[in-house]
């Protein structure tokens, strides 16, 4: 196979010995090569405009834009853009919010040593890449409610600890509409105290 008719990727994560380790295996295929790599996700964006590569293979946590961004300003200009999500957070909020910014696939960075290939041929043919649990996370957040702006201000305050009376002054409401928001907050979650709320919050990738 000539290197002209190989699929041409883009790697991007902001840890140089995930990223590193990720191009070795990568080139170790021989329809595969890696022709940019990024360290943050604004470095991601601009290598795609330059190298248009077959596949993006982004980390989803990254510095300066998150992978997400990075997906919604990529998907922007090349709506084309062929897109593979690589993370190490599970929760379906973030799984959700890749899928909506125009990702095609999905790997968690546990499963790459087994996933990570077959994911990419499948979506640079053209293919999604949803893993099992996966595709079980997002059935299982049709169950839930999704949360507001405000609320999601207002968990965010109690993951710092606050009381609901400096959670009312910091966001300039009053303490009753503070328990308001707590109180669909724990419904929405199914949970019966705040503590669990961040909790499931944060298992769920919401903040």
């Amino acid at each position: 196979m000539t290197r002209a008719s190989k699929v041409r990727i883009l790697v991007a994560d902001d840890h140089f010995i995930v990223r590193t380790g990720l191009v070795a295996v990568i080139q170790a295929e021989s329809d595969l090569t890696v022709v940019a790599e990024a360290a943050d996700g604004a470095e991601a964006v601009n290598l795609f405009a330059r190298h248009r590569p077959d596949l993006a293979l982004l980390d989803l946590r990254m510095p300066v834009k998150s992978g997400t961004q990075a997906i919604e300003e990529i998907r922007s200009e090349f709506p084309a853009a062929r897109i593979l999500v690589l993370t190490a957070f599970s929760g379906d909020e973030d799984i959700a919010k890749a899928l909506r910014a125009g990702a095609h696939g999905f790997v968690l960075k546990s499963s790459t040593g087994e996933g990570l290939i077959p994911a990419i041929r499948a979506v640079a043919s053209g293919d999604a890449w949803i893993p099992r649990d996966v595709a079980t996370r997002l059935a299982v957040r049709q169950s839930y409610e999704e949360l507001t702006p405000r609320e999601i201000q207002v968990l965010r305050e109690i993951a710092r600890g606050k009381a609901n009376k400096e959670i009312a002054a910091t966001l300039a409401i009053t303490e009753y509409t503070v328990k308001d928001h707590l109180k669909s907050i724990m419904g929405k979650l199914h949970v019966a105290v705040r503590t669990e709320a961040v909790t499931a919050a944060v298992q769920r990738g919401i903040i």
